[in-house]
């Protein structure tokens, strides 16, 4: 006899699961553990780097491999007297968000993993030992720890493809589209948990580039555009480049330094948004102009 088709997403779940828990396991108990071992007698790497790179790793293998799969392995054990995982799966939810801080982490863990490497060959060697072993499949560090960070889209496919597949009378139907929805809930926290990272990490770039001046260093700024532009002088009929960023609340007009020690931009002024009315001209000579009227001042800008 055919498998009911939701059966097979479960058994895929299931299966999943436990490569998952495996992969798992090569980073806590191997990677982490071997890594750890060698930072405390002091010669490859400081124990707080270690821990920096694998985050909560731990918590994350623990959960997985002492509660989630073993309850998933009893629900498909006893799959024909009652077929449900819904409400395996509403008890995983909740848990998921520690994700958020190993997600958060993975980039810097990336980066740490590079520096380390080039500062300290026994560092370098260790982990190129480890992924020369069968377990790791010829993939690096890296790739291993990219597994957590694309766990939660997996279970909310799967488990979309699931309830698709359900019969209406199923009794499983109302736990698991309610799974459905807690899960979903999940990604989208750590997805915000993401691009708000992504966010303050190109702000800062910004600040950089502007040689950090302090008042303007503000977390909640948005950077919305920026770009060259000229500014049309209107007394001697000429135009200069100049480089804005436009933020939520403000617009930076800056001149691009000479010498590039350092800032990129110096900040010549800066206009509040509020109240800001931009008007465009049409100027035969100098075409695709425009005024940008602030409190601070009036300037007439060409774009390109």
């Amino acid at each position: 006899i055919q498998e009911p088709e939701e059966k097979k997403i479960a058994l895929e779940l299931l299966e999943t699961e436990q490569a998952y828990v495996n992969r798992l396991h090569l980073l806590d108990q191997v990677f982490y553990m071997e890594l750890m071992k060698e930072a405390k007698t002091g010669k490859t790497v400081p124990e707080e780097v270690v821990k920096m790179i694998f985050s909560n790793i731990s918590s994350i293998y623990q959960f997985h491999s002492e509660f989630f799969l073993p309850e998933l392995r009893k629900r498909m054990e006893d799959w024909n007297c009652n077929p449900r995982i819904g409400d395996v799966i509403q008890k995983l939810a909740p848990f998921l968000k520690m994700y958020g801080e190993y997600v958060k982490n993975f980039d810097k863990a990336v980066e740490l993993i590079t520096a380390w490497s080039e500062k300290s060959p026994p560092f370098q060697e260790l982990i190129a030992d480890i992924q020369k072993r069968k377990v790791c499949a010829n993939l690096t560090l890296q790739h291993h720890m990219l597994e957590p960070v694309q766990r939660i889209p997996r279970y909310e496919l799967l488990l979309k493809d699931y309830v698709r597949k359900l019969p209406p009378e199923s009794p499983d139907r109302g736990d698991a589209e309610k799974a459905l929805e807690m899960i979903f809930m999940v990604a989208k926290h750590s997805n915000a948990a993401i691009a708000e990272m992504e966010r303050l990490q190109n702000l800062w770039g910004v600040y950089q580039r502007l040689g950090l001046e302090d008042d303007i260093v503000d977390p909640s700024n948005q950077l919305i555009k920026e770009g060259p532009i000229q500014k049309v002088s209107t007394r001697n009929n000429s135009t200069s480049e100049k480089y804005l960023f436009l933020f939520n609340n403000m617009l930076l007009y800056c001149v691009p330094k000479v010498i590039q020690v350092g800032a990129e931009f110096q900040v010549h002024l800066r206009m509040d948004v509020e109240g800001m009315k931009v008007r465009e001209l049409n100027d035969t000579e100098f075409p695709h102009t425009f005024l940008v009227s602030g409190k601070q001042r009036t300037l007439q800008l060409q774009a390109r």
